[in-house]
């Protein structure tokens, strides 16, 4: 199930902040290429997750059967174990 939120907001309770001076080329560059690695991370570990959760969801799906529905006089089969009778 994709909650849609970011593991640092669910684990701190707030956005990630990156402080980039904004003087310093070198540092504006190599905070660029961390965010965009974080990107292609996201969008893998996405990617993954989509596909662990339909793989989940097929077995899952796997052991349903189908119900029947009921006609008008047909017999049907009731368990009396969680059947609570008020007087």
């Amino acid at each position: 199930m994709a909650t849609k939120v970011f593991y640092f907001i669910a684990k701190y309770e707030r956005e990630l902040r990156i402080e980039v001076d904004i003087r310093r080329k070198e540092k504006m560059e190599k905070t660029i290429e961390f965010i965009e690695r974080m990107k292609r991370i996201q969008e893998k570990t996405g990617a993954v997750l989509r596909k662990v959760q339909e793989k989940i969801k097929k077995q899952t799906n796997q052991g349903r059967k189908e119900i029947e529905e009921g006609k008008k006089d047909d017999r049907m089969m009731l368990s009396t174990k969680d059947l609570v009778f008020k007087e």
